[in-house]
Order: C-alpha cells, then sequence, then structure tokens
C-alpha cells in the first residue's frame, strides 16, 4: 500500500498503482522504479532519454526497457512515456555491449522464457544465452560476491536442463575460482569446461524441503539460491 506520507505529499507510486490495477490520476508527482532504485518526478510523462538520465545514464551507452501488464517493451530515446497510461509498472536498463561492430558480440544462441529476460535485463549486467553441444547455459558477467571471498564479482552460468521450466536447474559454476578470503576451504567443488574457459562447479543441490516447484522457480528463484549457497559458505 502507498504510505500515509507519500499520499499527503500527492506523491503516486506506479508500481502499488499497478499492483492493485488503480487508474493512476494526471497531475501529481509520480515515484517510479528504474531497476532497483526509485525517483520522484513531477511531471505526467517524460521521453527515453530523460528516464535514462534520471539513472545517470545515456542512450548512447544504455537500452531503455517498460514493464507493461502485458510484458517488456522497448522505449526509444525520443519516444514519450506517460506515466498515468494504464499498466505501466516500472523500467529497467540493459547496458549496449556492441557498437560499430566493436566489442564482444552478446550471444543469444537460443529463446529463453519471457519471465527470465525480463529478470536478466533487469540485473544491468551484460548476459549471454550459448549453446553448446545440447547445453543451454545462461552466462551473467560481473555477477556480484558477497564480502568474504577472493574477489567481489565473478562470471557466474548456469545450465537449463531439458524440460526446463518443469525441470529443475542445478549447481552453479564461476569464473575466476572463488575462495574465502579467510583461507578457509570449500567442499564439494570441481572444474568443468565451457566455452573455452575452466569454470569452477559448485555441486549444491536441493533438498526434499527446498525442491524444485514447477510453475513457480525458474531463473531467477535459483539464482536467490546461489546467492544463499555464497552467504550461507561464509557462515561455516
Amino acid at each position: 500500500m502507498q504510505s500515509n506520507k507519500e499520499q499527503d505529499n500527492g506523491v503516486i507510486d506506479l508500481e502499488v498503482y499497478f499492483a492493485e490495477k488503480r487508474e493512476v490520476p494526471k497531475g501529481k508527482k509520480y515515484r517510479i522504479r528504474i531497476d532497483k532504485e526509485h525517483y520522484v518526478v513531477d511531471k505526467s510523462e517524460m521521453n527515453g532519454t530523460e528516464i535514462l538520465a534520471l539513472a545517470g545514464k545515456t542512450p548512447d551507452k544504455f537500452l531503455l526497457r517498460q514493464k507493461l501488464r502485458g510484458g517488456v517493451e522497448p522505449v526509444e530515446p525520443n519516444e514519450v512515456v506517460s506515466f498515468v497510461k494504464p499498466g505501466v509498472e516500472r523500467f529497467m536498463t540493459v547496458p549496449k555491449e556492441v557498437t560499430e561492430g566493436e566489442g564482444p558480440q552478446t550471444r543469444r544462441d537460443f529463446t529463453l522464457l519471457a519471465q527470465d529476460v525480463e529478470f536478466l535485463d533487469g540485473l544491468g549486467l551484460r548476459w549471454e544465452a550459448v549453446k553448446e553441444g545440447e547445453l543451454n547455459v545462461i552466462v551473467i558477467y560481473d555477477w556480484p560476491i558477497p564480502a568474504g571471498y577472493n574477489v567481489d564479482r565473478a562470471s557466474v552460468h548456469v545450465q537449463l536442463t531439458k524440460g526446463y521450466p518443469d525441470a529443475q536447474i542445478d549447481m552453479a559454476y564461476f569464473s575466476p575460482a572463488l575462495a574465502r578470503a579467510d583461507g578457509k576451504g570449500i567442499s564439494a567443488l570441481s572444474n568443468a569446461e565451457f566455452d573455452g574457459t575452466t569454470w569452477q562447479r559448485w555441486s549444491r543441490h536441493r533438498t526434499a524441503e527446498s525442491k524444485w516447484r514447477p510453475g513457480i522457480d525458474d531463473l531467477s528463484t535459483h539464482l536467490a539460491l546461489v546467492g544463499d549457497w555464497l552467504a550461507a559458505e561464509l557462515r561455516k
């Protein structure tokens, strides 16, 4: 629910109105979410360049996406977005990785579920969908690693099993290899080759209490579990 303080200040939270399927009134201040941050603006519409600028970003380096009730749509730099349009929830930025044929070529070797694309784009990190043999692999670069390890960021990849999303995702793979900063060992690790790189495989598996839930679990919930593995290791 929207706070009394926001109501008193005449600030309309788009996410709240979206969740409650309420009509957004005109002539107010609007609280909008871009990636994980919130911003209050005093006009009912802005173009893509202006929205990016709120987050300190520019269209030469970032793409803008808007989350609507019907899915995710691109917003061009000069395209005007109305915050009172029904079904507008939030915004996401995506780094541009390729300009004028330079830089890494972002691979999209197979089609993902729309919910997975939305999750990955919302991270604000470079990611790829790479097919190698029979494997469909999601690679995320510069994934944040909790304090207490030898690095603060690493690449992580997970393999989408046949039958996903009804079939579970298992384990996770890191590059460079992770180590505890205090020198204590980490169990159930091994090396695995993928995409010309040696990755550190974390053999962590779901228990009877954390079974995969078809229709609920997906890439986002698995990576949340991976984050919990990293935190739990440091508590040992």
